[in-house]
């Protein structure tokens, strides 16, 4: 079935170009170096798609919230017509919002307590309606942090940059670029049953311990680590408000439903540096 990847970014990149060449078209608001062919837009001027659809497509939507009531998406639903069968939407795990260090599922409700999540609620039940009206089947995907190559951290590391101490530090969530781009693959099939998924690697090591991972691997000193009461002083904003929300993502549907079993971040990290 034909696909469009709007967001043709980091993740959508990796997708478009494991989809059949001849049936796949992505749209980018930068330029991309691929074969593939993908269209620059200006997903916040879009007035009309540089190409005309199909009677039966599917899309893959990663591009960020543009705002609380994220118009960016709703102009471009708004474009959609005729409306696909199938709608994958890149959404965040930072829905469930802090939870303690407790074990999230699908289930459970969303909470969102930072300004980066609260537009990813807001698109996802802009979505529900959507999908509901249109008679298209919708995916969520919720996703923790991205990582991979050239996302490591690894100037951080150089820099000498404070992490929390293991005392202090919470558990992480995260997965590599290309198990999530796996993700969204399995996502678009129509084998898949749509819902929301939590997506992940299963592993929650904190953010100091992948840290030291990633700098044993690439031969860099081992991350400098502070109390709580210090990152308070030293920290951003942005930066303290991640390191304090705590959950653990529950990522069997991922597995059994949508047969995804990503690599771990030993396997990912040196995939990430080779």
């Amino acid at each position: 079935m034909f696909t469009i990847v709007a967001g043709a970014g980091y993740t959508g990149l990796r997708v478009l170009e494991r989809l059949p060449a001849d049936d796949a078209v992505g749209l980018s608001r930068s330029p991309v170096k691929t074969a593939r062919t993908c269209h620059l837009v200006d997903f916040d001027t879009l007035a009309a798609l540089p190409l005309e659809l199909p009677d039966r497509y599917r899309v893959l939507y990663t591009c960020p919230p543009d705002g609380d009531a994220d118009d960016r998406l709703r102009r471009f639903l708004d474009l959609l017509l005729p409306a696909p069968v199938r709608f994958v939407y890149i959404s965040t795990t930072g829905v469930y919002g802090d939870c303690k260090g407790a074990v999230v599922t699908e289930e459970s409700p969303v909470n969102p307590g930072s300004r980066m999540s609260k537009p990813r609620v807001a698109a996802e039940r802009l979505l529900n309606e959507w999908a509901t009206e249109n008679g298209c089947q919708l995916i969520v995907l919720r996703s923790p942090g991205i990582y991979g190559p050239g996302r490591l951290g690894i100037e951080r590391l150089e820099a000498g940059n404070a992490y929390l101490n293991e005392a202090d530090a919470h558990p992480g969530n995260r997965i590599h670029v290309d198990d999530l781009a796996t993700c969204c693959l399995a996502a678009l099939s129509e084998e898949a049953p749509a819902g929301i998924y939590n997506v992940g690697d299963g592993d929650h090591r904190t953010a100091t311990q992948f840290a030291e991972e990633v700098a044993r691997q690439a031969g860099l000193r081992a991350p400098h680590t502070i109390s709580w009461a210090e990152a308070k002083r030293t920290f951003s904003p942005m930066r303290l408000a991640f390191l304090s929300a705590s959950r653990v993502v529950d990522t069997t549907k991922m597995r059994g439903v949508l047969g995804v079993s990503p690599r771990t971040p030993e396997q990912g990290i040196r995939d990430s540096l080779s």
